[in-house]
């Protein structure tokens, strides 16, 4: 059985708790057991978190959740390359699946919910990513 780290961002929360339900529903469909979840302010905040969780030996994998909408600045996009970038950093250099379940930039509100189910594919990715390295 995998076990999965899951990394919660809370900003825009009514969309991230939203993918956090489907993030365990898929987990439980592919028979992966998640052994914690980390809850941080945003998704900026997400690489630390996942750090921490790719560390322990009884994590296999690490799925992280969030969303970035889009504001009057280019802000959502500074956030979204470099949480992408640093997320990237810590799956290479823990040698451990991080998954990008981070929707956005570049979107609205509404767009957001019609892309909860990017958790789904999240945590079936790093599922496959166990089982096949």
């Amino acid at each position: 059985m995998t076990s999965l780290g899951l990394v919660v961002a809370e900003f825009n929360a009514p969309v991230t708790e939203q993918m956090e339900e489907a993030a365990r529903e898929a987990a439980a469909s592919a028979g992966a057991d998640i052994v914690e979840t980390v809850y941080v302010p945003g998704a900026y905040d997400s690489p630390l978190a996942a750090d921490r969780l790719a560390r322990r030996d009884d994590v296999d994998a690490v799925a992280v959740l969030g969303a970035i909408v889009t504001g009057d600045t280019d802000h959502d996009q500074v956030i979204g390359h470099a949480t992408a970038q640093k997320l990237t950093d810590v799956s290479l250099e823990r040698d451990k699946p991080v998954t990008l379940g981070i929707i956005g930039p570049g979107m609205s509100a509404a767009e957001a919910y019609e892309r909860v189910e990017n958790a789904e594919s999240a945590v079936e990715g790093a599922v496959k990513l166990v089982e096949r390295l």
